[in-house]
């Protein structure tokens, strides 16, 4: 009697499973900086300013300039994930980022084109929700904070995922409740 199937069915329930994945750690800091706001007048909230450092654009030292993709490039800094090559401080260059998904997940990047504005003006953030006519993000810049707001689906332009960085099974909400209608810079 040969021993090798039973020895295969064994190790087989011992091997290592992929998990889903059900924490994101850029997540968490993009949390953590939720209500971090703008301060009006001749000063500057150092926490944004901060930000512009960590995107790699330290000679910024005001929380004036446009600092959603500044609030993006941190976090990823931030929480180790991913390499941000090719983006800068304009909004849409995330477009480029990482791996295209075909519909927003929990977490991806979303980027969107600024209604009313030029073609290469944007705005990004981390996704939380969406339905069929909203996205949700929590974004900086966002009524100069960083706060979770509701946009136009179909303003949106591309949905990123970092590369290398299995996907997550968090469900994606339909609605977020106390989200904001946003103006972003």
């Amino acid at each position: 009697m040969s021993t090798a199937p039973l020895f295969g069915a064994l190790a087989a329930l011992f091997r290592p499973k992929a998990q889903p994945v059900t924490k994101l750690p850029w997540m968490a800091v993009a949390e953590a900086y939720r209500g971090v706001s703008e301060v009006k007048g001749a000063k500057h909230n150092p926490d944004i300013v901060e930000m512009f450092a960590l995107s790699g654009f330290s000679g910024i030292k005001d929380d004036e300039t446009p600092w959603c993709a500044a609030f993006v490039g941190a976090v990823l800094y931030l929480a180790g994930v991913g390499r941000r090559d090719g983006v800068n401080l304009a909004a849409r260059s995330f477009e480029g980022y990482g791996v295209a998904l075909p519909m927003p997940l929990y977490g991806c990047i979303g980027v969107k084109k600024r209604a009313g504005g030029k073609g290469w003006q944007g705005h990004v953030g981390f996704v939380v929700g969406a339905n069929a006519t909203q996205v949700f993000l929590l974004g900086g810049n966002q009524n100069d904070k960083v706060s979770i707001a509701a946009f136009k689906r179909s303003e949106f332009t591309a949905f990123r995922w970092p590369a290398g960085v299995p996907k997550t099974s968090i469900p994606l909400p339909q609605t977020i409740e106390g989200a904001t209608s946003a103006t972003e810079a």
